[in-house]
């Protein structure tokens, strides 16, 4: 219990400052060391780690794209049940990356050679189940079966298809937020100052993606194409998946908290005592994060579905507007 309040004092100190990001993953990684040695595994040993472990029913992935309000939604489940969370693991990156571009050369997809072609589909499909759950319960040593485990990954949507098709029964939220607001917040993150700037601009991003605070209008544009993307492929996640699902207006949460969370317990079957989820919801509520914590070029920045309008130019919002017409017809008409 100690060593798990440690983990998220550390994972909160590095939202409030990037700068220590290297300090703080170094003192996660330690605790999550000590974490293994409690159960008698090894950091990078497999073996027998699905015996007990994550249950793929309890698993309940959060799709959507960065600055979606994803860690507030999270910040609330984790509370309403009992859970531990698989923080940003990038498994949808792995997978998604590479098969949604092997997509577009069709035949690949028709190569019994190919590594995930659609002749071989039932095995590596198997493939990737193992390795979710493997890996799961290797980074997350101490849970049971009866514990939910909350995947966040706002990076990680553009492989909602094959993690879905590999785990039919998982649960899944579908997290999404204009894209408008979206870029907006993201401007914001990575200007000069701000606390996303050093992460992306210092830690080694310098040079591999379009600087925010050079070129905002060549930004914008990129981070629409990323956003149509992701958010597309987890709709169609979403929509070919059989299991308990949700689907979630940024917008909405903001709105009616308490009757949004109250909707996604229902949906995702998940029991919430009506005066618990009061006091959660209450607790996470814009109005009780620090005033030093939140406001322009903090984590915690605005919280104003349509303040698109105030942060930008006509020309960024048409060129978001053309870009993702299909999802804001849908999402936003």
């Amino acid at each position: 219990m100690v060593v798990r309040r440690l983990e998220r004092s550390l994972k909160h100190a590095f939202r409030l400052s990037p700068r220590l990001k290297s300090l703080s993953y170094r003192m996660l990684g330690f605790c999550h060391e000590v974490r293994l040695k409690g159960t008698g595994l090894r950091s990078g040993f497999a073996g027998g780690v699905r015996a007990g472990g994550v249950n793929p029913k309890n698993m309940i992935w959060i799709f959507c794209t960065i600055r979606s309000g994803s860690t507030w939604l999270r910040s609330m489940m984790e509370e309403l049940m009992v859970s531990e969370v698989w923080e940003e693991p990038g498994i949808g990156q792995l997978f998604g990356e590479f098969y949604d571009s092997s997509r577009a050369q069709e035949s690949n997809l028709r190569r019994p050679d190919f590594v995930m072609g659609n002749p071989t589909r039932k095995t590596w499909v198997r493939s990737i189940r193992n390795f979710v759950l493997d890996t799961a319960r290797a980074a997350h040593p101490a849970i049971t079966p009866e514990h939910y485990l909350i995947v966040k990954e706002p990076n990680g949507a553009i492989g909602a298809p094959p993690l879905m098709e590999a785990l039919p029964e998982s649960r899944m939220v579908l997290l999404v937020r204009d894209p408008r607001d979206v870029a907006a917040s993201e401007l914001d993150a990575r200007k000069k100052g701000s606390w996303g700037y050093y992460k992306w601009h210092k830690q080694g991003a310098k040079g591999r993606s379009v600087r925010a605070d050079k070129k905002p209008n060549d930004f914008v544009k990129k981070r629409a194409h990323n956003y149509l993307r992701n958010i597309a492929n987890a709709k169609k996640a979403y929509e070919a998946h059989r299991g308990r699902k949700v689907l979630i207006r940024y917008e909405d949460l903001r709105a009616d908290t308490l009757g949004t969370m109250r909707r996604l317990c229902s949906v995702l079957g998940i029991s919430a005592d009506e005066e618990k989820l009061a006091r959660v919801v209450e607790k996470h509520s814009w109005e009780n994060v620090s005033e030093q914590e939140k406001g322009s070029g903090k984590f915690y920045r605005k919280a104003t579905p349509g303040g698109w309008r105030e942060d930008l130019t006509p020309s960024q919002t048409r060129t978001i507007e053309r870009i993702t017409a299909p999802l804001l017809e849908e999402f936003y008409p």
